[in-house]
């Protein structure tokens, strides 16, 4: 079965650090780019970061870049998220995707063909 199943999400507080992961199955992850992708409550989806089919180029969105940073494990078929130094304006629902192959990519992209369930992040004293 092709799925993504995010986890790792909490309740932190401010400043704290979290790491979510993306365990994925059902189709070959090391040949995709994959992304995160957050949506707030009342808010649109917002891109956070995009790394490449071998882990060595990352993207990232002003709002994180510095706190983020994405990685991956393609003998584990998993992403993952390690947030640092986090804000209440982190609280989200975050979302992994992933990139349709063939496809020239740029940062910001959305066209995402395949999306996890997504995993709670709240920040908060």
């Amino acid at each position: 079965q092709v799925q993504l199943v995010e986890s790792g999400g909490g309740l932190v507080q401010p400043g704290g650090s979290l790491r979510v992961s993306c365990v994925t199955s059902g189709f070959p992850f090391s040949i995709y780019y994959m992304s995160w992708v957050r949506q707030a409550p009342g808010k649109g989806l917002e891109w956070i970061s995009t790394i490449n089919t071998g882990g060595v180029g990352t993207y990232y969105a002003d709002s994180v870049k510095g706190r983020f940073a994405i990685s991956r494990d393609n003998a584990k078929n998993t992403l993952y998220l390690q947030m640092n130094s986090l804000k209440p304006e982190d609280s989200a629902l975050y979302y992994c995707a992933r990139v349709p192959s063939g496809i020239s990519y740029y940062p910001g992209f959305m066209g995402y063909d395949l999306w996890g369930q997504g995993t709670q992040v709240t920040v908060s004293s």
